[in-house]
């Protein structure tokens, strides 16, 4: 049985993963002042309580699963600096859809010998605080480490609406067709199942920073 403490289980994925450990025999939930006996520590929180939960991480040698996004360059540079001495997971986004996404889009690419403009359109819930996504930024550099000539552009376009869970919609636009690729998550739980993959999977690893496709 794996031991898991949550960073910002109060939030809406730390909830939706709380709700899944409580029903899954292979997971048990660690309180706070249990933290030295967790295996793994899953994190999705604010990027100040990111670099608060790495020190912790790093003090008792714990793997950490960060799902927090808005991180900036100060974040990576500890998170950086952390992964000499624990294994660190870093998903923006833990669906293995996006995964498919990602490959199909490299397949439309590599097959592509047309001119285009690509929009990348990402919609949240209103309470999402990062804009652009975290997902989006990164299909954006995915198109870009592809290094397809053909691309003339690439721009991205936020939405917050009510309590979506997230929607990310990648459009090529040719001079006489248009061709959209899309992923939505139809509940957190999608995300959190990913979170607790993660944890399995990075449990036991070498230090290093990993990231979800690795897994």
């Amino acid at each position: 049985m794996l031991h898991i403490f949550i960073n910002g289980e109060t939030g809406k994925m730390g909830s939706s993963i709380a709700k899944l450990i409580e029903l899954n025999d292979n997971f048990t939930k660690v309180k706070k002042h249990d933290f030295k006996i967790s295996d793994v520590v899953i994190d999705f929180s604010h990027p100040d309580s990111t670099s608060q939960i790495l020190k912790n991480c790093l003090k008792e040698r714990k793997p950490l699963v960060i799902g927090t996004t808005g991180l900036e360059k100060s974040h990576m540079n500890k998170i950086e600096k952390a992964s000499k001495t624990i294994p660190i997971l870093i998903g923006s986004n833990m669906s293995k859809g996006v995964i498919d996404l990602k490959e199909t889009l490299k397949y439309y690419l590599n097959n592509n010998s047309e001119l285009i403009d690509c929009v990348i359109e990402e919609t949240h819930h209103t309470e999402k605080i990062d804009s652009p996504s975290g997902t989006a930024l990164e299909l954006k550099d995915h198109i870009i480490s592809l290094n397809n000539k053909n691309i003339k552009s690439i721009e991205i376009v936020s939405n917050r609406v009510g309590d979506v869970f997230g929607i990310h919609k990648v459009v090529f636009i040719k001079k006489n067709s248009i061709k959209e690729f899309k992923h939505e998550a139809l509940s957190r739980d999608v995300f959190a199942y990913g979170a607790l993959y993660a944890a399995k999977k990075i449990h036991g690893l070498n230090p290093a920073i990993y990231r979800f496709q690795d897994i």
